[in-house]
């Protein structure tokens, strides 16, 4: 039993919830099935796993200069609470429930992929890291409500299975929005922020009147600020200067120049801010440039897959897959998001801790950086720059109030001090933890009744709204780009179209066109 257990949990840590090595045997799996030679197996496999590699130092290089950022922010609010962190309480969580989770995790890899093979729910989850997350929070919830091990087990899987292939069914009809068509899914327990996102991005503009966060016109002098990198780099050194000024005014020099690790004084402590701004800038354009990668690779593979194991395979892959297609929404949406945790923790400190006894949750940056990143660009697709900070806005509210609520349901855990951060953790843990307190018996049949609520809702939107085509900003461009811009162009002649170019001034007119019978 401890050799099947060491097995398992060698799967689960170092394979399953490992991204790069899952999405590269993928690849591979996929290259095999379409026959491809060994070389190109291989190659297509290191590829891919390589891209991921690259998109997870991109997230350190962003945790590690967001970090101080945060540091410096909460001394200059002067606010004291809970900073929702995923990997925090994973692993506090594993010292107690390591087992489970992971046989929860493996099992509810392998029901994904049943309702992947058999149902019209196609979509096959990647972000291994964020299944864990989930596979987690589903054995807190359950252990603390007094479930048995073998139900938390059996009942959990076919939970996570559920939510792996329903979420991004939900998303679809966004993400194919601004991606154009459906290659590809998001696969990250944001989905609910993301929906919210793209519903809201069309409320704010219906008209599809609001240009797209893409087509921000800049002054000839200032035209380096297209360049997203340069743009992103220079906007991250403003706010760092800003904040790290804000901060040695009210702290002092000694606890301000530890923020860096100890700058010498006020010039290096300055300077530092620069460079850790422009470090951002640096971390955002690994993780375009791995994105690329994999979507290079994997989008090829799965047509193998599609053909041989799971038909109409669609990857469900992390949110920074969305990051390309809108650059400029990402920073907008990650302003914004982070403006509306700002509002919630005044709110949650002011108003709804003391009356509901709720936690005060401070906004972490890098939720906010990722999460409200892809809400700008989901609801760009919808609603253009309007659409792209309503939508990070949204999605700012959801993640502070959410985790707030959720830590009445985690049992001992509840006051860990940390929490899960991202929207369907929130969502879907109290609404789970809520029924389980009913009893054992009673919480088990109730669960299971929501699981298959989930999964019968997902099947009807993706056959009435996925399939048939339904369009959730019909009166904007499809992907987001403008018809007439050098991205529409590279896309129409993709497909074989190309954008008809009008004369120039004073060319004579074209003859009457020839009705040969």
């Amino acid at each position: 039993m401890d050799v099947i257990y060491a097995i398992a949990r060698f799967l689960v840590n170092e394979i399953l919830s490992v991204p790069a090595f899952l999405i590269g045997i993928i690849t591979a799996v996929g290259l095999l099935a379409l026959r491809k030679s060994t070389g190109a197996v291989i190659g297509g496999g290191l590829k891919a796993t390589l891209g991921f590699l690259l998109v997870g130092a991109g997230a350190t290089l962003v945790t590690a200069s967001l970090d101080p950022l945060g540091v410096m922010i909460q001394g200059a609010l002067g606010a004291q609470g809970v900073v929702p962190t995923n990997e925090a309480i994973v692993g506090i969580a594993q010292q107690e429930y390591g087992a489970q989770v992971s046989w929860l995790m493996i099992l509810g890899f392998v029901v994904a992929l049943v309702l992947a093979r058999f149902s019209p729910l196609h979509y096959v989850f990647l972000t291994g890291h964020h299944i864990l997350f989930m596979a987690t929070m589903i054995t807190i919830v359950m252990a603390s409500a007094g479930m048995s091990t073998w139900l938390i087990v059996g009942l959990g899987a076919v939970l996570l299975g559920i939510l792996m292939v329903s979420l991004p069914a939900f998303a679809q009809p966004w993400m194919r929005k601004l991606t154009g068509d459906n290659t590809i899914a998001i696969g990250h327990f944001g989905t609910a922020g993301y929906v919210a996102a793209g519903a809201v991005g069309r409320l704010v503009d219906p008209r599809g009147r609001s240009r797209s966060t893409e087509e921000i016109k800049v002054p000839e002098g200032l035209r380096f600020l297209r360049d997203s990198m340069v743009a992103t780099a220079l906007s991250m050194v403003l706010m760092y200067l800003v904040v790290a000024v804000a901060y040695l005014v009210r702290v002092g020099q000694k606890t301000a120049f530890t923020a860096f690790g100890g700058a010498t004084d006020v010039g290096d402590y300055l300077m530092q801010s620069v460079t850790q701004g422009l470090g951002f800038g640096i971390a955002v354009a690994v993780i375009l440039f791995g994105v690329r990668t994999i979507l290079g690779e994997l989008v090829p593979a799965f047509q193998g897959i599609a053909a041989k194991v799971v038909p109409g395979a669609v990857p469900a892959l992390d949110a920074p897959i969305v990051f390309p297609y809108a650059q400029n929404a990402v920073l907008i949406g990650f302003i914004s998001s982070f403006a509306a945790g700002l509002l919630g923790l005044f709110t949650l400190a002011a108003w709804l801790g003391p009356a509901l006894g709720l936690a005060v949750i401070l906004p972490g940056l890098v939720p906010h950086f990722f999460t409200g990143g892809a809400a700008g660009v989901f609801g760009n697709a919808t609603g253009g720059r309007r659409g792209a900070v309503a939508g990070g806005f949204v999605n700012g509210l959801l993640i502070t109030f959410l985790p707030a609520l959720l830590m009445q349901v985690l049992g001992s855990f509840g006051s860990a001090n940390t929490t899960f951060g991202d929207a369907d953790f929130g969502w879907f843990g109290l609404l789970i933890g809520s029924l389980a307190r009913s009893g054992p018996a009673l919480g088990a049949v109730l669960l299971a009744v929501v699981g298959a609520a989930v999964l019968g809702a997902a099947v009807v939107v993706q056959r009435r709204v996925v399939d048939a085509g339904w369009d959730p900003a019909s009166a904007r461009a499809a992907g987001s780009v403008p018809a007439g811009s050098e991205s529409a162009s590279r896309r129409a002649a993709s497909d074989g179209r190309y954008p008809r170019i009008a004369p120039p001034p004073g060319a004579p007119r074209p003859p009457a066109r020839l009705d040969v019978k």
